[in-house]
């Protein structure tokens, strides 16, 4: 969901002059910036280095619920699987900036009783640690999509009617869609005063009146 958000924000910026997405599979979506990388397997980017070459930043947004799993499967789907990607970006691209969508309660000590939230930190503190030009870390809470995406979880369903709420009384907690994508695009630009951005980083950055101001 959180990719196909931030594709579409991507395209619409007249800052961007091309948008590369790599995908499993075809996404279907036809646009004159966008160039599609199919790489069946993310555990083995090396096939489609030469690919990435050419790009001023990634925008990691792959991820997977650890619900039912033992901490050695989502290390290898999440640590694993990420930094390898973002060790052969930055061989393709040295001087890039790379942006990893984390998750809010993410727990960068590596050292708490969640077992998501440190494996998460582990992903996070190894990702800065990288030559990048600049690596930044998103904490997104709850993210309220945008109306006519095809990857919308069916859960949003359920829960989006109590947005305009969790806005008002929750705000530190919640993120439009729209505002994450803009944030992930400003401070590729324009960058910012830490690596790891919360709610309130993101929606700051993200409610910028113009991206090139």
């Amino acid at each position: 969901m959180v990719g196909e958000g931030v594709m579409h924000e991507c395209l619409s910026q007249p800052e961007i002059e091309k948008v590369g997405v790599v995908v499993r599979k075809s996404c279907g979506i036809t646009h004159d910036k966008l160039v599609e990388i199919l790489l069946p397997d993310f555990f083995q980017p090396e096939t489609v280095a030469a690919q990435l070459s050419g790009y001023d930043a990634c925008f990691f947004c792959l991820g997977v619920s650890s619900i039912g799993m033992k901490e050695a499967e989502y290390t290898s789907l999440t640590h694993t699987l990420t930094t390898g990607f973002a060790k052969t970006f930055l061989n393709q691209n040295p001087d890039a900036v790379f942006i990893y969508v984390s998750g809010s309660g993410t727990d960068s000590s590596e050292k708490g009783k969640s077992m998501w939230a440190r494996v998460k930190g582990r992903t996070e503190n190894d990702l800065i640690k990288m030559s990048f030009h600049a690596a930044f870390m998103f904490r997104p809470g709850y993210i309220h999509p945008a109306k006519g995406m095809q990857f919308t979880q069916p859960m949003y369903r359920y829960v989006a009617w109590a947005y305009p709420f969790w806005r008002t009384f929750f705000p530190g907690f919640v993120s439009t869609m729209k505002e994450l994508a803009t944030a992930m695009i400003f401070v590729t630009l324009k960058g910012y005063s830490k690596n790891i951005l919360e709610v309130k980083d993101i929606n700051r950055c993200g409610n910028q009146n113009r991206l090139n101001s």
